[in-house]
């Protein structure tokens, strides 16, 4: 089994090589290609999925209303490893596009080398104290400076399921574990995959980090990914979520194969899949498919978790390399601000307005919940230690491996991981 794993792991690297090969030399001629003018912008992201195409094309076209042109460069990869590596590499060689997709933490990193734009001005012109979620305003502000444009907060904590499939065999959306096991156990017997899941790294991760605010609550999520405090990688809750973890995996079919978040998506619209723990860009694709939330499927929180909020935001970042595109740059980040494309791009995205006072009329039950609950206090926030909004890219990556090598070889123990991930959540002065 080790050496499976090995060589899986090896696929992958060389998968991702053979990509970023292929990408650089293209990216890199991508502003020779289209020039350096002031009314254009060339805008890296690694959005790849129907709805998140859909999200792009709604930006593209609204900027175009501001007469800026969106030039796009998509960098395939869910998780947006590819993306980061092919613009850490552009930056090096000096031909930075003028706009990154960055999240969370990652923007609060580029911001203290001094490689992103502020937006002060544009922040101060808008009123963006004001009209932004204190949570959303720490994000994009982690120094002296605004560096980033906020464009809509996503839930991860969510427990998707089909609505037909549990209607069907007269079953209630699980509220409770055991709720989870017996409707789970129902739709097994009747042939039906209740719990899609991928062995890609980052969607296991996902699911993690929900079963460790099952677990421990808002509080000890904060203490583990955001804090890491040491004693928080001892504690038995740490252990019951990674206990948890391997337990599920009777539920997902054999084997797990290693699918894009789309396509488990389009697993649970078809019927062969009854559930997915997911992020609400979930629920934006099953909309792309032709789904409706309150007809279709049902978008409740994972169990144990319904308190709180496990989140992303998604931001666009400006890159202080171009100064002749910088009023192209100010346009864009006022742009996402406006409250008709908080609203629009939120409702093809899944994610919900990053405003204080946003149209809840616009948003279905499912946003409203998260909107609402996000919006209620900081001490239910969860930020995402997979998606960049609560670890260091260096802790969150050898994390997301580490959980991934538990996933995959039932062999590996349960305190051996939670003493391996100890070890890389050290913080410096605890070393």
């Amino acid at each position: 089994m080790p050496r499976q794993t090995s060589a899986r792991r090896d696929g992958r690297g060389k998968r991702l090589a053979a990509l970023l090969a292929l990408a650089l030399p293209l990216l890199a001629g991508a502003d020779a290609k289209a020039g350096t003018r002031a009314d254009s912008l060339q805008v890296l992201h690694w959005w790849q999925s129907a709805s998140e195409r859909r999200a792009v094309d709604l930006l593209a076209e609204r900027l175009g209303q501001q007469h800026v042109e969106w030039r796009d460069t998509m960098v395939p990869g869910g998780s947006g490893i590819g993306a980061g590596i092919v613009l850490r590499s552009r930056v090096l060689a000096k031909d930075a596009p003028e706009v990154a997709q960055l999240n969370g933490i990652v923007v609060r990193d580029w911001a203290r080398l001094g490689l992103l734009a502020d937006l002060d001005k544009v922040a101060a012109r808008g009123d963006w104290d004001r009209q932004l979620l204190p949570g959303v305003a720490a994000v994009i502000r982690p120094g002296q400076h605004v560096v980033a444009a906020p464009l809509g907060i996503h839930r991860i904590n969510i427990l998707f399921h089909n609505r037909a499939l549990f209607a069907r065999h007269g079953l209630a959306a699980p509220l409770t574990w055991p709720e989870f096991e017996r409707a789970a156990e129902v739709l097994q017997r009747a042939g039906v995959t209740p719990l899609a899941q991928s062995s890609e790294p980052w969607q296991v991760a996902t699911l993690f980090e929900a079963l460790v605010l099952a677990e421990g609550g808002a509080g000890y999520f904060r203490q583990l990914f955001q804090q890491r405090e040491p004693a928080a990688f001892t504690d038995p809750r740490l252990g019951r979520a990674l206990a948890r973890l391997r337990a599920l995996k009777k539920w997902m079919g054999s084997p797990v194969r290693e699918l894009t978040w789309a396509e488990e998506a389009r697993k649970l619209a078809e019927g062969s899949a009854a559930m997915l723990v997911m992020g609400d860009w979930a629920k934006g694709e099953l909309n792309a498919l032709g789904l409706n939330s309150e007809r279709d499927f049902g978008c409740g929180a994972v169990p144990g978790t319904a308190a709180f909020h496990l989140y992303t935001i998604d931001t666009l970042s400006m890159l202080a390399a171009h100064p002749a595109q910088r009023a192209a740059q100010e346009t864009l980040a006022a742009m996402v601000m406006q409250p008709a494309l908080q609203r629009d791009y939120s409702r093809v995205k899944g994610s919900v307005p990053v405003l204080r006072e946003p149209d809840l009329g616009a948003m279905d039950a499912c946003g409203r919940a998260s909107w609402k609950l996000f919006a209620t206090s900081a001490a239910i926030h969860a930020p995402s230690m997979a998606h960049r909004m609560a670890t260091d890219e260096t802790a969150r990556d050898a994390m997301v491996a580490e959980l991934h090598r538990f996933f995959l070889n039932e062999r590996v123990s349960v305190a051996d991981t939670q003493h391996r991930l100890g070890v890389i959540g050290r913080r410096p002065q605890d070393r």
